[in-house]
Order: C-alpha cells, then sequence, then structure tokens
C-alpha cells in the first residue's frame, strides 16, 4: 500500500482529515482523533539510512503506529518494521510502506493504533 492509497485508507474509515503541523517538513503528516486531538498515525518521507544502514541515498515512506506493549517486540520482527521514528519505541512502530508488510496487517494495526490512542 502507497502513500496515497493510505492516506484515503485512513481518511474514509476514521474521517481523519490529515494535517502538516511542521512548515519546515511539508511531506510529514499525522492523522488525529476529532474528541481528543490524539495523533494515531504519523506519516512521513525519510532517508533510508534513518531507519537501516544503506550506502543509497533513497527516501522511504513510512508510517508510525501505536500499537500494544507486548506486540511491539513481534512486530519488529516483520519485514519493514522498525523500532519507531521520532516517537516512544515501546509503543511506536514505524513500517516502511510499499515494501513486503501485508496491506490487511497494516490495516489492522491501523485499527489497533486507532483504539489505543482513544
Amino acid at each position: 500500500m502507497n502513500k496515497n492509497e493510505l492516506m484515503d485508507y485512513i481518511q474514509g474509515n476514521y474521517g481523519s482529515a490529515p494535517e502538516y503541523p511542521w512548515a519546515k517538513y511539508p511531506n510529514y503528516l499525522i492523522f488525529r482523533h476529532k474528541n481528543n486531538a490524539k495523533w494515531f498515525a504519523v506519516m512521513m518521507t525519510i532517508a533510508s539510512t534513518k531507519l537501516y544502514e544503506s550506502d543509497s541515498e533513497e527516501t522511504v515512506d513510512i508510517i508510525n503506529l501505536k500499537a500494544a506493549p507486548e506486540l511491539v517486540g513481534s512486530l519488529r520482527l516483520q519485514p519493514d518494521v522498525y523500532p519507531a521514528y521520532h516517537m516512544n519505541k515501546e509503543h511506536w512502530v514505524t513500517i516502511k510502506l510499499g515494501g513486503g508488510f501485508k496491506d490487511d496487517e497494516l490495516k489492522l494495526l491501523i485499527d489497533d493504533s486507532y483504539r489505543l490512542t482513544t
């Protein structure tokens, strides 16, 4: 699932429009609850070297999602799942979009993140 498909999915299922809170980083966006303003998803385009060793200057699209602490370790064993970039690594994970992580599982994690942040 790519960034645009994921944005459409979140908007359609949660009624949350993307917000762009950082002028310095126009490609960074958040989705938050309407009732409590808590974030449940953060999408960014970052250098791949911020996630893993790479000689490439490529950028990757990622999403940060909140997860139950007891699941974070097993999630990070899956392809394209990393310790949370710029978030609490005990409660959040980073998933590289367009990689080997299954779309259905990603949607379930978004559901969990939404529920965990209500």
